[in-house]
C-alpha cells in the first residue's frame, strides 16, 4: 500500500519543518509527501527542498483559498492508493504509518481517523489546551471515540485518511473552513463508504500556544457545527448543545452570585465539583499541578468559546436565516 501524505500549509515555515523530521523516522516507507503552500506571505519551499535527499516530496505553491481547496489540491497531484491529510502543527510517531497499514489490512476502512494527544515536549498551556479538546469531561472526549452520542464518528482533518477510492467517487471538500472535514466524513458516510476510528493511529497535536488563541479556535468551532447543520439538519445532536448550556450556566452562577439569590450557593457547589474533577484528571494523565491547574481555565475556554460561536450562529443562520 502506497500512501500520500498531503499538508496544506500557510505562514507556518518552522512547524512544516518539525512535522517533515517526525516523517524521517516512519517506519514504513512506502509514501510520498506533498506540501501545498496555501497563498503563504511567508513560504517554506526553502525547508521543503531541504528534505529531498530523505523523503520522496513535492512542494506546491497555489493561490489562497484555505485550508480545504488546498487539501483538494494535493488530491489531485498526488500518486498513492490511500492519502493521508495532517495539520502541519502535528508531530507523528515513528509507527504512524505501520500501524495504519496494518489495521487497513485486518480491518479496511474507505476513510478514517486517529485521535491525538499531547507531546512530552509541549508547554504547559498546550498540554491543557490538548486536554481539553481530548477529556471526556469536555465535548473534546467526544473526538477520540469510534462510537458517541453525537452518532456517527466523523474524522477532523489534523489526522485523517481516504482512499483513492473515496476521492474518485465523492471527490474532495466543498467548503474550505468553518467545519470541512465534518461536511466531507458525511458526505463519504451517506455514499455507502465505511468510516471509522483508527486507534493506534495517533499523532500529536500541538495545537494553539496561548488561551487567546485557542478562544478564537473554539469560537470558530462553534459557529462550524451551526454550519455543518445547514448543509445536514439533521446532523444537530443533542450533544452538540451542551457547551452552549455550560455558557448559559456559567452566565447564570455569576448573576446568581451578583443578586445573592439562594439558588446560587448550589451553583457554586456543582461548578467547583466539576472543576476539581477536571484537575484531578488532569493531574493524574499529566503528573503536573501546573497542567493540571491550567487545564481548568482550557475546559471552561473549551466549552464556553464553543458555546458563544454555537449560539451566535444559531441565532444568525437557524432562527434569522441570514446566509
Amino acid at each position: 500500500m502506497f500512501f500520500s501524505i498531503i499538508i496544506p500549509l500557510y505562514n507556518r515555515p518552522q512547524e512544516i519543518k518539525e512535522l517533515l523530521q517526525t516523517l524521517i523516522k516512519q517506519n514504513y516507507t512506502a509514501f510520498e509527501v506533498l506540501v501545498i503552500e496555501d497563498g503563504s506571505t511567508e513560504d517554506a519551499e526553502e525547508i521543503v527542498r531541504s528534505f529531498q535527499n530523505n523523503l520522496d516530496i513535492h512542494y506546491h505553491l497555489k493561490k489562497n483559498e484555505g485550508q480545504g481547496f488546498a487539501r483538494n489540491y494535493g488530491f489531485e497531484k498526488a500518486k498513492g492508493d490511500y492519502f493521508i491529510i495532517f495539520d502541519s502543527d502535528c508531530l507523528i510517531p515513528s509507527d504512524y504509518l505501520e500501524n495504519v497499514k496494518n489495521y487497513l489490512y485486518n480491518n479496511y476502512l474507505d476513510a478514517f481517523g486517529g485521535p491525538d494527544e499531547a507531546h512530552p515536549s509541549f508547554t504547559p498551556i498546550q498540554k491543557a489546551i490538548s486536554y481539553a479538546m481530548t477529556s471526556v469531561f469536555t465535548t473534546g472526549g467526544i473526538r477520540g471515540r469510534s462510537k458517541n452520542a453525537g452518532g456517527q464518528f466523523h474524522p477532523r482533518s489534523f489526522n485523517m485518511g481516504v482512499s483513492r477510492n473515496v476521492w474518485e467517487k465523492v471527490g474532495g471538500f466543498i467548503i474550505t473552513r468553518l467545519g470541512e472535514d465534518i461536511e466531507y466524513s458525511i458526505r463519504i458516510q451517506q455514499a455507502g463508504f465505511k468510516i471509522g476510528l483508527i486507534p493506534s493511529a495517533k499523532v500529536f497535536h500541538k495545537r494553539r500556544t496561548s488561551f487567546k488563541q485557542f478562544w478564537k479556535q473554539l469560537h470558530f468551532f462553534g459557529r462550524a457545527r451551526i454550519n455543518i447543520t445547514t448543509f445536514f439538519p439533521n446532523t444537530l445532536k443533542a450533544v452538540h448543545f451542551f457547551p452552549a448550556i455550560f455558557t448559559l450556566g456559567i452566565i447564570f452562577t455569576l448573576a446568581a452570585n451578583l443578586l445573592n439569590l439562594e439558588i446560587a450557593a448550589f451553583c457554586n457547589i456543582f461548578l467547583l465539583i466539576y472543576l476539581l474533577s477536571i484537575f484531578i484528571d488532569a493531574w493524574f494523565k499529566n503528573k503536573s499541578f501546573k497542567v493540571a491547574f491550567l487545564s481548568i481555565f482550557a475546559a471552561i475556554i473549551q466549552l464556553t468559546a464553543y458555546g458563544f460561536g454555537f449560539m451566535q450562529d444559531f441565532w444568525m443562520k437557524l432562527i434569522l436565516k441570514n446566509k
